[in-house]
């Protein structure tokens, strides 16, 4: 069972994702909270596998909770929910640590289908922002120019990078490679280390800067 918390300020769009969620056999809602304050105490409460994550609230907005959450070894995996294609709360969204974002008006598979490849260790860039992406890396202060030039990927793992860039989750990626998933994280810890950055979400970023995708 997928444990979920939805963070948002607003009770009807908090209401409406617990519904739809509620409705996935394999997604249990474990926590509800209406600011950034009450989401820090509910994930360390509650301990969920995946948070949707509203950007602007009262208090503590999402980009803090992300802040405070980068600081934890452990933390869960968050997905930026938003009722509009703002790009640069998007883009600092993502150096903050979050794994991808959705509008608030997708549909039930689309969100079951974004929990569950975060879940298992997926990402949701989507394509269609790649470019804005890029544009977006210096403004934001990602800052990849201090990093020692990228050892070579074999071509095993430039098959998983792209992959990962395109969401695909640990257990796509292994059922598409035909290997276990163990020997996927294997191969993704191998991509970050040659790469010298810590999460996926930065991988993404950084084999989009240099061309490997």
């Amino acid at each position: 069972m997928i444990r979920v918390c939805v963070v948002d300020d607003q009770n009807l769009v908090r209401q409406g994702i617990k519904g739809l969620l509620e409705l996935a056999e394999d997604i249990e809602v474990v926590g509800e909270a209406s600011d950034g304050d009450e989401a820090l105490e509910l994930i360390a409460r509650t301990a969920p596998d995946v948070v949707l994550l509203d950007l602007r609230m009262p208090r503590r907005d999402g980009l803090g909770v992300l802040q405070a959450l980068s600081n934890q070894p452990s933390a869960c995996a968050c997905l930026v929910l938003t009722t509009f294609d703002d790009d640069e709360l998007v883009l600092r969204a993502i150096a903050q640590g979050a794994r991808g974002y959705l509008l608030k008006d997708v549909s039930l598979e689309q969100l079951t289908s974004a929990v569950r490849t975060l879940a298992d260790g997926g990402t949701l860039i989507n394509p269609a922002i790649t470019e804005r992406v890029l544009r977006g890396i210096e403004r934001l202060g990602i800052n990849f120019d201090s990093l020692p030039d990228p050892e070579p990927l074999t071509a095993r793992e430039t098959e998983i990078l792209r992959m990962m860039a395109a969401g695909y989750s640990n257990k796509e990626i292994a059922k598409a490679c035909f290997v276990a998933p163990g020997t996927v994280k294997n191969h993704i810890s191998n991509v970050l280390s040659k790469l010298g950055v810590r999460d996926r979400t930065r991988a993404v970023l950084r084999a989009l800067q240099l061309g490997f995708i």
